[in-house]
């Protein structure tokens, strides 16, 4: 089943010309179609749904956040330097925290999974139909265009009420969500995508895409692309690397680095429209009290320069006996 989900163009499909293809275009649309329409005869609805979105976090959080992580805990000094808030922002050393953290990530994904399952087997008795279209005629590319644009504004605008008014409230909810989510200081790390308190998470990170996606109830594909573009979107947001690719997802990871930096008191929203219309945006300033902050109170990395200082100190002094004897 993995094997068979993994093998499908879904990209390739979407973003392909409708008119004027290429032959290979066209044989990946053809192969696309062949492989969809086995998978809609061969697999129940709720499988074929539940197993696309483990797959797509996976592939497109899970081992992108441990292979981040490595490159933080494992050349912490190289990783400091393209960090928003240098060394204060980079992830425990602590292996069995570090664990702890991924556990609660993948039962936070497990819960979601569940409730996904739960609501479309619900809607599934209820309607006679699953929850998202699941046909073999393929959504055209306009469609696809038209839903997916639709599916992210309602997201941004859910986003940023959920997680302005309700996760930074005065709820008791809103305290779980500092507790877990704001644990840190400095600005976040990929495997943080789920690791926030379960209830919180569902608000947060799955209801915004999943609920516009159900209101309209576009096509099972359609849905896998948006978690696809939403997925990518908060592992690299989350990541508090300066160098990303693209300038909108620079700006996006800037902005959630300055919302963990200030324990969040500002950018709520994932693109930052609902918070400039708010007046809840909040500049790089922060990181820079972050860094120098964090430059206060490292004393090990004072010592260090320290040690560096006096070893230059040394050097010198070497470099100028060499002289005096040439010299002689």
């Amino acid at each position: 089943m993995l094997d068979v989900l993994l093998s499908i163009p879904i990209l390739s499909y979407i973003f392909a010309p409708t008119s004027g293809a290429s032959l290979s275009t066209s044989v990946n649309i053809i192969f696309f179609y062949m492989t969809w329409t086995s998978l809609v005869f061969s697999h129940p609805a709720l499988e074929l749904h539940v197993s696309g979105v483990l797959v797509i976090r996976v592939i497109f959080w899970l081992i992108p956040s441990l292979v981040f992580l490595l490159f933080d805990v494992g050349v912490p000094s190289l990783a400091a330097g393209v960090k928003h808030g240098g060394r204060s922002s980079l992830p425990t050393r602590d292996a069995r925290k570090l664990g702890k953290m991924l556990g609660l990530a993948v039962l936070n994904i497990l819960i979601c999974l569940a409730f996904e399952a739960g609501t479309s087997t619900l809607y599934t008795m209820l309607f006679r139909k699953h929850i998202f279209k699941m046909n073999t005629t393929l959504p055209l590319p306009w469609t696809v265009f038209k839903h997916c644009a639709f599916i992210l504004t309602a997201r941004e605008v859910l986003n940023f009420y959920i997680h302005g008014y309700v996760l930074h409230g005065s709820s008791w909810l809103a305290k779980k969500h500092i507790a877990y989510a704001h644990a840190n200081a400095g600005a976040p790390f990929s495997l943080q995508v789920f690791t926030d308190y379960p209830v919180a998470m569902v608000l947060h990170r799955f209801l915004p895409a999943f609920l516009p996606s159900v209101l309209i109830r576009t096509h099972l594909l359609t849905y896998f692309l948006v978690l696809i573009i939403t997925t990518i979107e908060e592992t690299l947001s989350m990541s508090g690397y300066t160098a990303v690719p693209g300038i909108v997802m620079s700006g996006i990871t800037q902005r959630t680095a300055i919302h963990y930096a200030s324990k969040g008191s500002s950018n709520y929203g994932a693109y930052g429209i609902m918070d400039w219309a708010h007046g809840t945006s909040q500049g790089r300033g922060i990181l820079e009290d972050v860094r120098n902050e964090a430059e206060k109170h490292h004393v090990p990395e004072k010592s260090a320069a320290k040690v560096d200082e006096g070893s230059s100190v040394v050097q010198d002094g070497v470099d100028s006996l060499k002289q005096r004897l040439r010299s002689k």
